[in-house]
């Protein structure tokens, strides 16, 4: 992997990820951009004990534009965009509308690849692994922001989901606090292993394995089920046999397999529905531990990746229950989705 670090004409830091080492990234950016302005601010409730980011110069972000206005596409034919290069394989750079800036954390954006009209699961294996890459290294330097806590890779894909850009691409965020998921899981973590003296996320890898009724994908380093008490209609885990709190702690041999395991777990997740039906919307998220935490061993690296389409047609809202009380009522038995993805297996 090549990297190579440039800025924007607002000052925003832009960096290219190449698989070939003598590629040269020397475009400039030419908008007349004024430098970027943001108001994010973050501000704690005082009775969930939440943060929730207010970040009202995000009104006027760019909002599904035509492909031939895309800006996550390279500039090419005296279209200038977010990407001064006329081709790239995989970009990282800071987001034009983040939701949190400066003291409040850092946000930017990851374009997988320069094809408008790909998907994630549209990538080669090596594109993939790049992907991983950028993922790995952004992850590396945004721990040493001393604003930064936590790390959290993610894609949003589909309408459905919120998603504004149809480019293929997801976005990393640089929380300056513990997300109150992961304090969640850390607080079930801490209760399991001063009862058991054992480690809760070890405990629940070994019971999906013991079970099987769950597992939907296992290879040499990665292990993929849809959890017990699954919160979505289609819902899987994705577990590194070999527990890490990160990206950055994947072995070789993991990080060499991920692609072929991600790669198929997104390709079922187009077909569950069937074939004649739009792409699947879905959130793919990376939970990884926070910085500076003595505990953050225990943390076992793994991404949830979840659809809101129930059925063909139907969606699955957060409806009073969901929304008003944190308390998810699943339509699909997580047996009955396992048993789906493990048929719509590649053949």
């Amino acid at each position: 992997m090549k990297k190579t670090v440039t800025r924007l004409a607002d000052g925003r830091e832009l960096l290219y990820y190449d698989s070939r080492d003598d590629v040269v990234r020397d475009a400039v950016d030419r908008r007349p951009l004024d430098p970027t302005s943001t108001t994010s601010e973050i501000r704690h409730d005082p009775l969930l004990g939440d943060a929730v980011a207010v970040a009202s110069h995000r009104q006027g972000r760019t909002y599904h534009p035509p492909a031939d206005e895309c800006p996550l596409c390279p500039s090419r034919d005296g279209r200038l965009s977010e990407i001064p290069d006329s081709d790239y394989d995989v970009v990282v750079f800071e987001n034009r509308f983040p939701s949190l800036a400066g003291a409040s954390g850092r946000c930017e954006v990851v374009c997988f690849t320069s094809d408008h009209d790909a998907s994630f699961a549209a990538l080669t294996e090596r594109q993939a692994a790049l992907v991983l890459d950028a993922w790995t290294d952004r992850t590396a330097e945004l721990a040493e922001l001393p604003q930064v806590k936590q790390v959290f890779c993610f894609e949003n894909r589909g309408a459905e989901i919120g998603v504004t850009l149809g480019h293929p691409h997801g976005q990393i965020y640089g929380y300056p606090f513990v997300t109150p998921r992961t304090a969640l899981m850390q607080r079930s973590v801490a209760e399991h292993l001063a009862a058991t003296g054992r480690n809760l996320f070890d405990d629940t890898l070994e019971r999906e394995l013991a079970d099987s009724e769950r597992i939907v994908l296992q290879g040499a380093h990665w292990v993929a089920f849809v959890p017990y008490a699954a919160h979505w209609p289609y819902e899987i885990h994705l577990y590194p046999r070999r527990r890490v709190p990160d990206l950055r702690a994947l072995d070789e041999e993991a990080r060499t397999e991920f692609p072929q395991v991600y790669l198929e777990l997104l390709r079922r997740f187009d077909r569950i529905f069937g074939t004649d039906q739009p792409p699947t919307p879905y959130i793919a998220a990376w939970h990884q531990a926070p910085f500076g935490d003595a505990s953050r061993e225990d943390f076992a690296l793994h991404l949830e990746l979840f659809t809101v389409r129930r059925t063909p047609g139907k969606l699955k809202f957060l409806a009073g229950s969901e929304s008003g009380m944190s308390v998810f009522i699943n339509d699909v038995p997580p047996e009955a989705a396992a048993h789906r993805l493990r048929e719509v297996a590649s053949t």
